[in-house]
């Protein structure tokens, strides 16, 4: 009989030595494929190595399955999945090397991930610590270390990701010479890189303004595409490794994709801290600071929509604001665990600017996006009766084939509704 082996959790977990963080390189799982290029550059400013991860496949799944229950979170597995897969690949020194997650302090199992990755790190490599990126306080002695000036560079960051991600998914399907959507994405993106290296990110306007010139200045077919939104959880809903590559498979049927921006997450977060001292009396100081934050960053999401509306070749991103009086014809914004109130706020807005055809991306067994994005849908659809809205699970045991049929049906139906 084969003897059983158990991990003992009495021994600390190794903490990430910061006054060493230059001997160190940390792995980032693929998440924000539009976002972490530019947010770990700027933390490498701060001294920090950093290496995104590209692995993925079935290898990758498999692995995060001998770790992870199958009941656990999707996003879980998959990170887990290419942790340990690149750990075992023999690339990296384990003694020299620590993982990195986000966590958002909610009730969500995502901030949970930090325990599974440890345990999963545990049973084989432990010497290996993991590192905690989060706003909430969590983990304090295993964070990112922060301070205002850095948080206020990661702001500008996202939102300028933020804007080569909305532009570049509204020039690929129409560019005449293949490619040239690609290469604008490169040149502002290393653009953007090089503002971060003094203090340039404070020439706000004037970066913005060249990155809507550049995609801009692409040359166009006048073809008319089906436009797909995807909203859902914030993992599947960004991760290619998480979602099939959902954006090229949707690309690749003849679609123009519409991703909603990260700062729109962020800013959610945000008042859900200030929607708790006005519903439930919780943290009132900290909702102070917090709507310090909310004030500053949504009024640069809308110098953003002003700069866009006043060029007048792309759409503008959404609204905050309007987002949320969305949300409250829908649900209530108290509704805030997992993506809660923000799924049907996103379906909503994509439907009432035009894109009436939407992928809701969730984790299978994801209760908050069950309940608030696929139990949301009849609401929306009474208020947007053309809104052609799918729910497409992803967990282990889904295969791509099922996953990608699903959306053909959609995108059947909507060809089929002109």
């Amino acid at each position: 009989m084969k003897e059983r082996k158990y991990v003992d959790f009495s021994d600390p977990y190794p903490v990430f030595p910061k006054e060493k963080r230059g001997e160190y390189l940390v792995l980032v799982p693929d998440m924000l494929p539009w976002h972490f290029g530019i947010l770990t550059h700027i933390m490498e400013k701060e001294g920090y190595r950093f290496e995104i991860l590209k692995n993925e496949g079935r290898a990758v799944i498999d692995e995060g399955l001998k770790h992870v229950h199958n009941d656990a979170c999707f996003p879980a597995l998959c990170v887990i999945g290419q942790y340990l897969d690149a750990l075992k690949s023999g690339k990296y020194d384990v003694d020299r090397t620590a993982v990195l997650i986000t966590q958002t302090g909610g009730g969500c199992r995502a901030s949970n991930y930090i325990s599974l990755i440890r345990k999963a790190l545990k049973s084989e490599f432990p010497q290996v610590p993991v590192l905690s990126l989060n706003f909430s306080g969590l983990e304090k002695e295993s964070s990112l270390g922060m301070g205002f000036g850095l948080l206020k560079k990661l702001g500008y960051g996202i939102l300028y990701a933020d804007l080569i991600m909305t532009c570049y998914n509204r020039t690929a399907p129409y560019e005449r010479e293949e490619g040239a959507a690609e290469e604008a994405r490169r040149a502002c993106t290393e653009e953007v890189e090089r503002a971060f290296d003094g203090k340039g990110y404070k020439r706000f306007k004037k970066l913005v303004s060249a990155i809507l010139a550049r995609f801009a200045a692409i040359p166009q077919t006048r073809e008319k595409k089906i436009k797909v939104g995807i909203v859902g959880e914030i993992y599947v809903k960004y991760s290619p490794l998480g979602n099939s590559h959902l954006e090229e498979f949707l690309r690749a049927e003849g679609c123009e994709a519409e991703l909603p921006a990260l700062a729109d997450f962020l800013l959610y977060c945000i008042v859900n801290v200030m929607n708790d001292a006005k519903f439930y009396g919780m943290g009132r100081g900290r909702a102070i600071l917090f709507g310090i934050v909310y004030r500053w960053f949504y009024g640069l999401q809308k110098n953003i929509n002003k700069q866009i509306k006043k060029q007048g070749v792309f759409a503008p991103m959404h609204d905050f604001e309007h987002l949320r009086s969305l949300a409250d014809e829908v649900i209530n914004q108290g509704v805030k665990m997992g993506e809660g109130w923000l799924i049907p706020a996103e379906m909503a807005a994509l439907a009432e600017s035009g894109t009436e055809n939407i992928v809701c991306a969730q984790p299978f067994g994801c209760l908050p996006n069950h309940i608030a994005g696929k139990g949301a849908v009849r609401v929306v659809k009474q208020k947007f009766p053309r809104a052609n809205i799918v729910p497409v699970d992803y967990d282990p045991s889904a295969t791509k084939v099922n996953q990608e049929n699903r959306i053909k049906l959609m995108l059947a139906a909507a060809r089929g509704n002109g």
